[in-house]
C-alpha cells in the first residue's frame, strides 16, 4: 500500500467537512494544486506545512519580512503515483471518508454558530478567502515580476513625514539654465539596464525575484575613495531609470524606462543614487520626457529622500530643487518628440543614500503591509473582510475589501446601498494611493461618523488595479502593454484580468442592490488641485443630480478641491474607461478623481505643494461628503441643485450673449456649453497588441455566431391556431369581395354589394371552383387533424 495512503487512513481526527469540500472543489478548477494537509486557513495542520515547506520562505527581496505564504500559481508534486486513475483516487477517498464519519461519535460541522448554552444557532459563519491571506505571523505574498527583469533582493523602506512647513512653488526666475544633451557620445555611461522589454515583445511568465541567476553589478566600480562618481539604482519595487550618464563631474543626463512591453508613457521616476558629496552642487536632466506640459513648468519640485536624515532627524520625502526647468530636446531622433526636465541640488551629506521620485511612493509590499495591520486587528477584521478579486497577469493578488457593520436583519441588510472605489489603475499615479489610505483610515476608525457610514453603505473597495505596473515602475500601463483605464469593456479575460473582473464584480453588485457611487482615484499631471470628471445625465427627472456630489466636495475641502475644474462630458475616446463602463452599466454617480502631482491654487494652501497627509485628508472628507449627500433631510443637496442652476444658466449667458434663451435655457444640451477633457491626462486607446488580435477576433466571431442562431417558433395552441385561421379566411374573401364589382356588374371598385348579391357572388365563385376540381387543376381543402379545422391551400 501506498505510505501516504497509509498514514491518512490511520488518522483518527475526522476531518473539518467545510475544508474537505473546498479541498476538491478548488482542485477541480485547478485553484489549488497542493497537498491536502496545507489547505489555506487550516488550524490544525498550519504549523506543520509551515515547518515542512521550505520552498515558501520569502528571501531577501522582502528583508525581514521572512514569512510563509502559498503561491497558488507554484505547482505541487502530485501525491498520488502517475499510473494511479483519478477514478480509484476518488474512490479510495471516499471510503476513507466515509469509514471515518461513520465511526466518529462527535460529528459536528464547524460552520455553524453557537450560543453559550451549547444550541445551534443557524447562521453559517462568513466564508472563508478562496486564498491563504494573512496570519497572525504576518505572511506577504512576495511579489511576482517578468522574468525578463532584474530585482536587487535589498528592503527599501522610507518614512512617512509630514514637513512642519509649507512646500512653497518653486518661482522661475526666466535665468535658468538649458544644458545641451550630449548623450553618450560626450559623456561616460555609469548605469543602464542590459535588456528592457519593448513593443516587440510581450509578458510570457513571472517569478518570484524575477530574472533567475547573480544580480549584475550595474554602477561603475569605484577607484579609490577619492572616486565621487555616483552610484545609481532603480531595480527594485516601483523604481524606474534606465540609463545614467555622467557628462562631468557634477552633471548627470538620465533616461527613464518606458513601461515594459511599450515605447511609450515616460513619466514615473523613482531611483537612488550612493556616494554624495556634501558642498557641491549636482545637475540631473532626465532627457526623453514624453508630454509637452507638465506642472514642472509652473513651479512643482522633484521629490528627494536622504536615508541619513531619517535615521537621524526622522525626515522623510521633501521637496527640493532648484533651477528647475521644463524644455523640449532639440536633439530627438525625429520619431517623437522627446522633453527635458532639469534641476540642481546640493545633497545635505557626504556618503549618502539619497533617492529622489516624480511622486510619494506607494509599492505594493506597501498596500500587503497595511493590510497586514487591518486582518490583525481584532476590531477592524469583524467589520472589513479581505478577499482575492483575482490574480494579476503576473500572478500578484488583486485585493477586494468589503466594508460594513453586521446588519442586524435580512431586510436591514438588503436595504444597504452600495459605493464602489478603486485606486491605481495606473501604476504612476500613487497620489491615488495616499487618498485611498486616508479613506481606509477613517472608515475604519471608530470615529461615529465612520460607524454611521458602515450601517448606511456597503462599501466595495479595490485599492491596487494594476498591482504588476506598480510592482516594475511603469508610468501607465499593465504587463499587456495597454492602458487598463481603456479596457473595461474587454472580453479578454484572461489578458486583461483586473478590469475584467472589477466590471464583473460591479455587474453582480448592481443585481443585488442599488450602488451610490463608484470613484476612480487617478494623478494629474498638467493641472494644479483636486477634481472629479463625471458623466452628464440626460435625464431631466435627474438634471444636474450627476454634479451635486463634486459641488459637495469642494465646499468640504475649499482649499484642495476646484469644482470649476471638473468635467461631465462623455467623450467617444472615453467609452473604455471605468468611468464611462459604469455610468452606462446604471450608476448615476461616476467619477474619476483626479489628483494633482504638484499642489494647490486654493485658498490657505495656494501655491504650495500637497503632502500626503493633504491627500489623505482628502479620503476622509470623500467621507463626509457621502453623509452630506444622503442626509435624510435633503435641504443642503436643494440648495446645491439651486446653485447648480445658477452656474450653469451663469455659462449659458456667457456662451450665447447675443441670444435671448428667457424660458428654455434648461432645454440646452450640457454638451454644448462644456468643453472636452482634453486637459485631461488620459491617452488614446492604442488597441490590442498583435499577438492579442487573433484572440479578440475568435471571441468575436463566436459571440457573432450565437446572436445568429434563429430561435425556433413556440408551437401555438389550438385556439390560436382557430384563429389564424379566420383571419386568412377573412382576407380572402374580402380580396374577393373587391375584385368581384367590376368583373361582375360593371359597378366602379369600391361599390358595395347588397346581401342578395354578395349570395350570388359567392355561389359563382363555388360553383367555378367545383369546376376545377372536377377537372384536376384545384386540389381538395385539406383537413387539420388537430382540430378538426379545415384549413385552404
Amino acid at each position: 500500500m501506498f505510505p501516504a495512503l497509509e498514514t491518512e487512513l490511520k488518522q483518527k481526527i475526522l476531518p473539518d467537512p467545510y475544508e474537505d469540500f473546498m479541498y476538491h472543489h478548488l482542485q477541480y478548477y485547478g485553484y489549488f494544486k497542493a497537498q491536502r494537509g496545507s489547505l489555506p486557513n487550516s488550524a490544525t495542520h498550519q504549523h506543520v506545512w509551515k515547518n515542512n515547506n521550505p520552498r515558501y520562505l520569502l528571501s531577501g527581496s522582502l528583508g525581514k519580512r521572512d514569512d510563509l505564504i502559498l503561491d497558488p500559481l507554484q505547482k505541487e508534486k502530485r501525491l498520488w503515483p502517475s499510473c494511479l486513475s483519478s477514478a480509484v483516487h476518488r474512490q479510495m477517498e471516499a471510503v476513507n471518508r466515509d469509514s471515518l464519519m461513520l465511526s466518529s461519535p462527535l460529528l459536528k460541522s464547524r460552520q455553524l454558530l453557537h450560543d453559550e448554552f451549547g444550541k445551534v444557532n443557524l447562521r453559517l459563519r462568513e466564508p472563508r478567502g478562496l486564498f491563504a491571506f494573512f496570519s497572525g505571523r504576518g505572511p506577504l505574498q512576495a511579489p511576482r515580476w517578468p522574468v525578463e527583469c532584474e530585482v536587487i533582493k535589498e528592503n527599501i523602506h522610507h518614512i512617512e513625514w509630514v514637513p512642519p512647513q509649507p512646500e512653497h512653488f518653486y518661482q522661475p526666475t526666466g535665468s535658468e539654465k538649458i544644458p545641451e544633451i550630449v548623450g553618450e557620445e560626450g559623456g561616460t555611461v555609469v548605469y543602464q539596464l542590459d535588456s528592457v522589454p519593448t513593443e516587440d515583445s510581450y509578458f510570457t511568465r513571472s517569478r518570484v525575484g524575477g530574472k533567475r541567476g547573480v544580480i549584475k553589478e550595474l554602477a561603475v566600480t569605484l577607484q579609490g575613495p577619492e572616486d565621487n562618481t555616483l552610484l545609481f539604482e532603480s531595480r527594485f519595487e516601483s523604481g524606474n531609470l534606465q540609463k545614467a550618464v555622467r557628462v562631468d563631474t557634477y552633471t548627470y543626463e538620465l533616461t527613464l524606462r518606458t513601461d515594459l512591453y511599450t515605447r511609450k508613457h515616460t513619466q514615473w521616476f523613482y531611483f537612488r543614487v550612493q556616494n554624495t558629496r556634501k558642498d557641491a552642487t549636482y545637475r540631473f536632466t532626465i532627457v526623453n520626457l514624453l508630454k509637452p506640459k507638465s506642472l514642472y513648468t509652473v513651479g512643482m519640485k522633484p521629490l528627494f529622500y536622504s536615508q541619513l536624515d531619517a535615521r537621524t532627524h526622522s525626515i522623510g520625502w521633501r521637496r527640493e530643487g532648484d533651477e528647475i526647468k521644463y524644455y523640449r530636446n532639440n536633439s530627438d531622433d525625429g520619431q517623437q518628440p522627446l522633453y527635458c526636465l532639469t534641476w540642481t541640488i546640493q545633497f545635505p551629506h557626504d556618503q549618502d543614500t539619497c533617492f529622489f521620485a516624480h511622486f510619494y511612493p506607494y509599492t505594493y509590499t506597501d498596500l500587503q503591509c497595511y493590510l497586514l495591520s487591518v486582518t490583525n486587528n481584532p476590531v477592524q477584521s469583524q467589520f472589513c473582510k479581505l478577499r482575492t478579486l483575482c490574480q494579476s497577469l503576473a500572478g500578484n493578488t488583486v485585493y477586494l475589501l468589503t466594508i460594513t457593520n453586521p446588519a442586524r436583519t435580512p431586510q436591514e441588510a438588503a436595504a444597504k446601498k452600495a459605493v464602489v472605489l478603486s485606486a491605481r489603475v495606473h501604476p504612476g499615479e500613487s497620489n491615488g494611493s495616499w487618498i485611498m489610505k486616508g479613506f481606509l483610515d477613517f472608515i475604519l476608525s471608530n470615529s461615529p461618523d465612520a460607524q454611521l457610514l458602515r450601517d448606511t453603505f456597503i462599501f466595495k473597495v479595490v485599492p491596487m488595479l494594476n498591482p504588476d505596473g506598480v510592482i516594475v515602475g511603469n508610468y501607465r500601463c499593465s504587463l499587456a502593454g495597454r492602458d487598463l483605464n481603456r479596457h473595461y469593456k474587454t472580453i479578454l479575460k484572461e489578458s486583461f484580468p483586473c478590469v475584467w473582473h472589477t466590471r464583473n464584480m460591479i455587474k453582480r453588485l448592481l443585481e443585488e442592490r442599488e450602488v451610490l457611487l463608484y470613484c476612480d482615484f487617478h494623478g494629474h499631471s498638467r493641472k494644479n488641485n483636486i477634481f472629479l470628471y463625471g458623466c452628464n445625465n440626460n435625464d431631466r427627472k435627474f438634471w444636474l443630480h450627476e454634479r451635486v456630489f463634486p459641488l459637495m466636495l469642494s465646499k468640504n475641502a475649499p482649499d484642495k478641491f476646484s469644482f470649476h475644474s471638473c468635467n461631465f462630458k462623455v467623450q467617444k475616446c472615453k467609452e473604455g474607461t471605468g468611468r464611462v463602463v459604469m455610468w452606462r452599466m446604471g450608476i448615476l454617480n461616476s467619477y474619476t478623481m483626479e489628483s494633482t502631482f504638484g499642489g494647490s491654487t486654493l485658498g490657505n494652501k495656494r501655491d504650495t505643494h500637497f503632502t500626503t497627509e493633504d491627500l489623505k485628508s482628502l479620503g476622509y472628507h470623500v467621507c463626509d461628503t457621502l453623509l452630506d449627500f444622503c442626509d435624510p433631510d435633503r435641504t443642503k443637496f436643494m440648495q446645491c441643485l439651486a446653485e447648480l442652476k445658477a452656474l450653469l444658466q451663469q455659462e449659458i449667458h456667457k456662451k450665447f450673449k447675443d441670444t435671448d434663451l428667457e424660458g428654455s435655457w434648461s432645454d440646452i444640451s450640457l454638451s454644448d456649453i462644456e468643453s472636452s477633457t482634453s486637459g485631461s491626462d488620459s491617452s488614446l486607446s492604442d488597441g490590442l497588441p498583435v499577438h492579442l488580435l487573433n484572440i479578440a477576433n475568435e471571441l468575436n466571431q463566436k459571440k457573432k455566431k450565437m446572436y445568429k442562431k434563429k430561435k425556433r417558433k413556440p408551437l401555438q395552441s389550438r385556439k390560436q391556431r382557430n384563429i389564424q385561421y379566420q383571419k386568412n379566411k377573412l382576407m380572402q374573401e374580402s380580396e374577393l369581395t373587391e375584385e368581384a364589382p367590376s368583373q361582375a356588374n360593371g359597378r366602379d371598385r369600391g361599390t358595395s354589394l347588397d346581401p342578395s348579391e354578395m349570395t350570388t357572388l359567392m355561389l359563382t365563385k363555388n360553383k367555378e371552383r367545383m369546376q376545377m376540381y372536377v377537372q384536376g387543376n384545384l386540389h381538395p381543402p385539406a383537413t387539420n387533424h388537430l382540430s378538426g379545422v379545415g384549413h385552404s391551400p
